[in-house]
């Protein structure tokens, strides 16, 4: 991906909202979220292509993140 088509993510925060600083982490973070949005790119303009709605497309991607399931809930309530 081009530097033109890199997006600024957003600086990483805690629950606690202290900043994530640790250099390789916010990398391994920035490579992911790059990732994604190449993926989700090519999807979008796939179903585009093969005519899918806009509207419905955008709801379907949105419908994806909505439903990631967070494997570490945190399990302080016991």
């Amino acid at each position: 991906m081009s530097d033109a088509n890199k997006s600024s993510w957003p600086k990483w925060v805690r629950d606690d909202k202290s900043v994530v600083s640790c250099t390789e982490k916010v990398k391994v973070m920035t490579e992911n979220f790059d990732e994604i949005k190449q993926i989700a790119q090519d999807a979008f303009e796939d179903g585009l292509l093969m005519e899918v709605s806009e509207t419905q497309m955008r709801e379907a991607l949105h419908a994806l993140v909505d439903g990631l399931i967070n494997p570490y809930q945190n399990n302080d309530s016991k």
